[in-house]
């Protein structure tokens, strides 16, 4: 497949009028298809620097919040309460899309992305400017609190459709492997943070580290997000892309209409890749806190064998595209749920099992999280009607990250420490059991209908 290159020039001036998008849509002998590498560009991108923003946050959550906003707790408690914070994000993700969609249907794609990235930028910025508890009292919690809802609403509102129009133009053949790419930034982002937050923790006093040198992966966030911008807009606003988004009807739609036809996909696809999710916290955030808690092993030296671990995943997410390919991407994600099922037994005897035990348990969770994760992202998509896909897809993700996601760290952590690393497991159990029910589901849906 060959790229296009069209100049303003050569389009009539009154192209964005509805007869003119029809016609495009009936003469796509007009121009090639954009290659689907082309487009992944854009998705690795876009994401790699929101996970990045969102392990700076998790990671500080563990390390930093719990001693500067929640010095008056004790740091099992203080991390407690960041989770909670933490989870505001997600809450808020949904509202997120479902706003700034309103804002594309009326200004436009380019004033959308623009506006969410400039308040995520402003969002995580905020957090690195913000005072102590000991300076600013419990306003200091509440600032982080709106800016943490911030965080989510920017991210929900950030939604390009370009993974969609990434699955929909790749050849049918090779889904699994283009569906794959923009999960890289998962890895990707956790590798820098972590490996910044290792340097760090290495490098300085605990008292400079608490005072300002958290500050600073915050600020690197900031300047990750105006170059991922840029070179999205860069793909959003050529009139290639908008020709093919308008082709495949990726646009908009109310989301209450859409709720309402396809509510049923919603809530499967939301639910199929459930699994994938609970472990994503549950070998990131929730061991980091345990051991920081629990053991006498230094953050800093964790946070490496974490690193080693998202390379491992990196690896994974690259094998789940061509095992997807081989098996089909909803039996990669069956047999994954299986896998992780088995796992959630081991957690209590692995984490329990000193640093060998603890560091199996990580190697061995982010591999199974990326051949799973790989694979999560539109799972079942396809099931949406073409003009609610755009809005589907953006929706099911919030709530896949919601459910799956979003409280994991939260009650993970409260589980272990009031009842035992055995509730863990049923935790991770039952968002594996979920999974293997929707996707049986959705296969039993699809041959009836």
């Amino acid at each position: 497949m060959t790229s296009i290159h069209i100049h303003s020039s050569e389009l009539p001036a009154d192209f964005n009028s509805d007869s003119n998008r029809s016609n495009v849509r009936n003469n796509k002998s007009d121009h090639a298809q954009i290659a689907p590498g082309e487009i992944a560009i854009g998705v690795v991108i876009g994401r790699a620097s929101e996970y990045f923003d969102f392990f700076v946050y998790a990671m500080a959550s563990v390390l930093v919040f719990p001693s500067v906003f929640f010095p008056f707790e004790s740091r099992l408690e203080g991390t407690l309460y960041a989770f909670v914070i933490f989870s505001f994000a997600f809450l808020a993700r949904p509202f997120g899309t479902i706003a700034f969609m309103a804002i594309q249907r009326k200004f436009g794609r380019e004033v959308k992305l623009t506006a969410a990235l400039f308040m995520l930028g402003i969002s995580t910025a905020g957090i690195a400017f913000l005072p102590a508890y000991e300076h600013l009292g419990f306003a200091s919690i509440v600032l982080l609190s709106f800016l943490r809802i911030g965080q989510g609403i920017a991210v929900g509102g950030s939604w390009d459709g370009l993974p969609s129009l990434l699955a929909l133009n790749a050849p049918q053949n090779r889904r699994g492997w283009y569906a794959m790419l923009g999960q890289l930034g998962a890895p990707v982002g956790f590798m820098i943070a972590g490996s910044l937050f290792a340097y760090m923790l290495s490098n300085l006093t605990t008292d400079d580290f608490l005072d300002w040198g958290w500050r600073y992966p915050f600020y690197v966030a900031f300047a990750i997000n105006v170059v991922a911008l840029f070179a999205r807009l860069r793909l959003v606003s050529t009139n290639e892309y908008a020709r093919l988004l308008d082709e495949r009807e990726l646009e908009p739609t109310n989301a209450i209409e859409m709720t309402r036809s396809q509510g049923r996909n919603l809530i499967i696809g939301a639910l199929a890749a459930l699994a994938s999710y609970a472990l994503f916290h549950l070998v990131t955030v929730f061991p980091l806190s345990w051991i920081s808690l629990y053991s006498l092993r230094s953050p800093s030296d964790f946070l490496v064998i974490q690193v080693i671990g998202a390379a491992l995943m990196a690896v994974g997410v690259i094998a789940s595209g061509l095992i997807a390919d081989r098996l089909g991407r909803r039996t990669t994600l069956g047999g994954c749920a299986i896998l992780i099922a088995v796992l959630s037994g081991f957690i209590p005897t692995l984490m329990n099992g000193g640093e060998i035990g603890q560091n199996i348990f990580i190697w061995v969770g982010f591999s199974l999280l990326g051949l799973s994760y790989g694979q999560a992202a539109g799972a079942v998509t396809s099931n949406f009607l073409p003009k609610y896909r755009y809005t589907g897809a953006a929706l099911t993700s919030d709530l896949s990250w919601l459910v799956g996601a979003g409280f994991a760290p939260l009650v993970a952590l409260g589980l272990s420490a009031h009842f035992g690393l055995a509730y863990v497991s049923f935790y991770l159990l039952s968002g594996a059991a979920c999974s293997l029910a929707a996707l049986s589901l959705n296969r039993a849906l699809e041959i009836r209908d």
